[in-house]
């Protein structure tokens, strides 16, 4: 670095994260590029606890929220951009040099969207989201190969994790089955490895419990019919700060519960729901809506009323989304005035006469 560089202050800071190489690109107060360089971890760490207090950009993507935790506890400000609001502002062919600028000149925009920074505990949660997830994929790959092995012995399981589960050790203490004493053996290892799993699996829903039970915030998006521990914790952690929101509608959005849109010539176009965001998320909220969904014909309140109608008017899937939009919306009103969720079972007639 040149000795006209190291006296002009930098007040804007874009970095491109890697594993292990990062791109760093900063600029002055005029705007005017100061530095491009890269640096590996310990000198980008010795290099921001030395700089003065600045502004500092960086892509949502893997490692950003340690990054962005670790320069806010230097006193720098932070702000984290999803990857797809930096692509238009590459030029020219992509590198990390070039990406590290785009990511200084994104931050800069008055009307760029940025991403909460999640707090350890944030972290936490979603992590034993992500571990949990992980463990059922493994279950459920390991039914579907035991039962396509016996199969293959002319023995045929009902469908089901539960009803294979029951039935796995009879098929195993049948000694007139047919099957030999090398794949009875091998068969025993798969079942020990299947219950491994389910102990796993029922770990960290104990987990997710207790985490539900001892917060307050989660405790109370659980008031809202469709949202368990499971779906409460995971949108809780998801979402972070709910300020970085303007409206319920941008948090349905940001999870792709709202069609996507292709208007043009003042003609509105509206095609399926754009599913942005985080899938398991909003897996869990479509499945939590698919139980409220289910019970709507019995109940008169406004929103099941609402729900039959879409039902009706639709099908049961869409209404489902819709649910699961509508879900969300109330989860940010809650979240945003600190409410419990309160529905009125009044009588529609009622309602009517009053």
């Amino acid at each position: 670095m040149s000795k006209h560089t190291e006296k002009r202050e930098i007040k804007k800071i874009g970095i491109d994260l890697a594993k292990i190489s990062f791109q760093l690109y900063a600029e002055d107060v005029a705007g005017k590029k100061v530095m491009n360089r890269k640096m590996n971890k310990k000198k980008l760490k010795e290099f921001m606890i030395r700089q003065q207090p600045c502004q500092v950009g960086m892509e949502a993507c893997g490692t950003a929220h340690y990054w962005a935790r670790l320069f806010r506890s230097m006193g720098h400000e932070v702000k984290l951009i999803p990857p797809q609001f930096v692509k238009p502002y590459v030029k020219s062919n992509k590198s990390d040099a070039v990406d590290a600028e785009a990511i200084c000149e994104a931050m800069q925009r008055p009307n760029m969207r940025f991403v909460a920074i999640k707090d350890t505990d944030q972290q936490d949660i979603q992590a034993i989201h992500r571990m949990r997830s992980l463990v059922v994929d493994r279950r459920t790959a390991q039914i579907n190969q035991t039962r396509g092995l016996l199969m293959e012995y002319g023995i045929d399981i009902p469908k089901g994790r539960r009803a294979f589960i029951k039935e796995l050790p009879f098929i195993l203490e049948d000694a007139e089955n047919g099957l030999s004493d090398l794949f009875r053996e091998e068969l025993h290892g798969l079942y020990h490895e299947l219950q491994h799993l389910e102990e796993r699996v029922e770990h960290y829903d104990q987990k997710i419990e207790s985490i539900a039970q001892n917060d307050e915030q989660v405790q109370c998006l659980m008031t809202i019919p469709g949202i368990g521990p499971m779906s409460a914790t995971a949108l809780l952690a998801a979402i972070g700060d709910i300020s970085h929101f303007n409206s319920g509608r941008e948090v349905a959005a940001w999870l792709g519960l709202v069609p996507r849109q292709h208007s043009t010539g003042g003609k509105p176009t509206l095609l399926g729901i754009s599913k942005r965001g985080d899938v398991y998320l909003r897996k869990l909220l479509i499945h939590g809506a698919r139980s409220v969904m289910k019970w709507v014909d019995g109940k008169l309140d406004p929103t099941s009323l609402w729900a039959k109608e879409v039902k009706e008017r639709r099908n049961f899937n869409i209404a489902s989304v819709a649910m699961a939009n509508k879900m969300v919306r109330v989860a940010y009103a809650l979240l945003s005035r600190g409410e419990s969720y309160q529905q009125d079972f009044a009588p529609a007639t009622a309602q009517a006469q009053v």
